[in-house]
């Protein structure tokens, strides 16, 4: 195993353990998104009509978003252990150490999205009771949106973390920033019948094209889909979100900052 692959995966294993060492962080994660979920779910449902949509119940409607809600929360608030681990001197440690920088980019990423996808997996296992199925390329798909969704809100919450020097100001962007991408994905109201305005500010948003090729799979069988332009195009945007976010990490990393030096006692 390369240097590379041997640095990043070590990292990675080092944000798992770290996480399922914190049950309460593992049931918070996962309960909020299950109690958007339930209370708007029910809430809405007598009130959920959209034309073409007659037969789908908003529970069922909003449980991909939810699904990406998870993704967001889990993903993102990962990367808060930058923070901590320049705070322990940890991360001073790994950056004078002979390893390539983007050992560590892959590290924090790899791990975060595995911790975000084995979450979203278990809330996954609840779509046979919406009559939701899926076969195996169809659920293939999924996943695959899964990860790339979650590699897009890992390097996201990395260059968000790198350069904050606490975790208030992290939960402050988190809320102000982040949530609103997720708001305007298409996860709470679908993107017809919405103001002009709005509508172009959804489409332009990488969460939105996240959000489609998690949720085609549902309705649509692979084939179909793979000749879909629309899904493509969702496919597209979703994957140079990935890439560009993995390609900025590594120019944020590379750059010298100041600070991050422990402080002599």
């Amino acid at each position: 195993m390369s240097s590379l692959a041997r640095v990043s995966l070590s990292l990675a294993r080092r944000e798992m353990v770290r996480f399922f060492r914190q049950p309460q962080r593992v049931i918070g994660t996962i309960a909020q998104p299950l109690l958007f979920w339930l209370f708007l779910g029910f809430g809405f449902a007598g009130s959920f009509r959209i034309p073409g949509m007659e037969n789908v119940t908003y529970l069922e409607y909003f449980y991909p978003g939810v699904m990406l809600m998870l993704m967001l929360f889990s993903a993102v608030f990962s990367t808060i252990t930058i923070i901590e681990d320049r705070d322990a001197g940890f991360l001073q440690g790994v950056l004078v150490a002979p390893v390539s920088r983007l050992a560590i980019v892959l590290g924090k990423v790899i791990g975060a999205t595995s911790i975000a996808l084995i979450q979203t997996m278990i809330f996954l296992a609840a779509a046979p009771l919406l009559g939701l199925t899926l076969g195996l390329g169809s659920l293939a798909m999924v996943v695959g949106g899964f990860v790339l969704a979650g590699v897009g809100f890992s390097t996201l919450g990395f260059l968000l973390a790198w350069g904050m020097r606490s975790t208030a100001a992290f939960h402050a962007v988190m809320m102000v920033f982040l949530m609103p991408l997720w708001m305007l994905s298409g996860a709470l109201f679908p993107l017809d019948n919405v103001p002009m305005a709005m509508k172009a500010v959804m489409l332009v948003n990488p969460v939105s094209h996240a959000l489609e090729i998690i949720r085609a799979p549902f309705y649509a069988e692979p084939a179909a889909l793979l000749t879909d332009s629309h899904y493509l195009l969702a496919l597209a945007i979703s994957v140079v979100w990935a890439v560009g976010g993995l390609a900025l990490s590594m120019i944020r990393v590379n750059r010298r900052e100041t600070g991050l030096a422990p402080k002599a006692s």
